[in-house]
């Protein structure tokens, strides 16, 4: 193809509701002459916060997630709604939201919302993609959680470094979120995940 662009030959919608679309799409791409047929999810993109305290230690929610039938440890994230009354939020003011809803946490008045770039959650079957935020220094809001009807968060705790290690090498914590956003962290120095 000229300019190696990506064309979308044709696209069958065969569900969708308020928070995903199923579709197959056939399009053709830089590599390949021949348009293929791929199924894709679509969804909206989502944010993902680390919220650290002033001692070092990151607020963990646990939750119950359906799909796998399981509560698991992750860090707190939703969906970016761009259809919400007036103005459409800013990713920043969703992070912050999420963090307020979820934890029950908010940044101190000298803490400061970080920026970590983004990244897809499962690019072989959605375009879902996450952006990651480094809250920090975070603490608990006077209100407490301000938890959504479809959420079911069953406890929120924080966690020493040194414990979050241990739950990633023990496999306790298995959120691809969670995962991600350790990662990126780590990478950029904001903590060592080093054994000790």
């Amino acid at each position: 193809m000229k300019g190696g662009t990506w064309e979308t030959v044709s696209s069958e919608r065969h569900f969708a509701n308020a928070n995903l679309e199923v579709v197959t799409d056939r399009v053709q791409s830089p590599a390949r002459p021949n348009p293929r047929a791929w199924t894709i999810v679509r969804r909206k993109a989502a944010v993902v916060i680390a919220p650290m305290t002033r001692d070092g230690e990151i607020v963990l929610i646990r939750q119950e997630r359906i799909p796998i039938r399981q509560a698991i440890w992750e860090m707190p994230s939703g969906q970016i709604d761009h259809a919400e009354k007036g103005a459409p939020d800013t990713i920043e003011q969703v992070a912050l939201r999420e963090l307020r809803e979820e934890a029950g946490y908010e940044l101190a008045k000298d803490g400061e919302l970080i920026p970590l770039g983004h990244y897809f959650t499962s690019p072989g079957f959605t375009d879902e993609r996450g952006y990651f935020f480094l809250a920090r220094p975070v603490q608990p809001c006077k209100e407490g959680p301000e938890l959504d009807e479809g959420e079911s968060i069953l406890d929120c705790r924080k966690f020493s470094v040194e414990e979050l290690r241990r739950m990633i090498a023990e496999n306790e914590i298995r959120d691809a979120n969670t995962l991600g956003i350790c990662a990126t962290l780590a990478a950029r120095g904001h903590l060592s995940l080093a054994p000790r």
